[in-house]
């Protein structure tokens, strides 16, 4: 072998905690959240799904968040966009401003774009943007006035994940 030549690796095989890590890397990328949140959503679905699907509560309970439901609604163009909206005060929630995104909506909430941010050209444009979409079954959306209604609960098939669940809940279960 000459002097200094490096030899490439081809990249083994993962192993069962690799990937484990990998699948909860990815979902806790594609919802923009800390570890320790995503970690309380884990054991909250664990804790509360006794006799349902712990998959489907997770996943309910991610969906459900505020910045998540207005990124769902078509308002933000990414979970970052919709998170950021939140957090500087832009919507109402049942009537009351919220700067928390991590809010957890129920059936039957309102949210509302706060009258201030009415004019602004991210939420003219939005609208332009939302002529051709159309939400999931379990959001109600109103698209001149922004004015999105929590109708129920998004469904496992709804929502489509692109990660293997069980593999998440089996890391945190180490």
């Amino acid at each position: 072998m000459q002097k200094g030549v490096v030899r490439k690796r081809r990249p083994g095989a993962l192993t069962e905690y690799g990937r484990q890590l990998k699948e909860k890397q990815e979902l806790r990328g594609q919802y923009n959240l800390r570890e320790r949140q995503f970690k309380r959503y884990v054991k909250g679905a664990l804790e509360g799904s006794r006799g349902g699907d712990a998959s489907e509560r997770f996943l309910q309970l991610l969906e459900r968040r505020l910045d998540n439901v207005i990124f769902r609604a078509g308002i933000a163009k990414t979970r970052t966009q919709a998170r950021q909206m939140a957090s500087h005060g832009h919507f109402l929630v049942n009537g009351r401003r919220t700067t928390i995104p991590s809010v957890s909506l129920k059936k039957g909430d309102i949210v509302q774009l706060h009258p201030s941010s009415t004019e602004s050209p991210l939420f003219k444009e939005a609208k332009l943007s939302l002529q051709k979409y159309e939400p999931p079954s379990w959001l109600m959306l109103n698209k001149e006035t922004l004015e999105i209604q929590v109708q129920g609960q998004p469904s496992l098939a709804e929502i489509a994940p692109s990660v293997e669940i069980p593999l998440v809940f089996e890391y945190y279960s180490r």
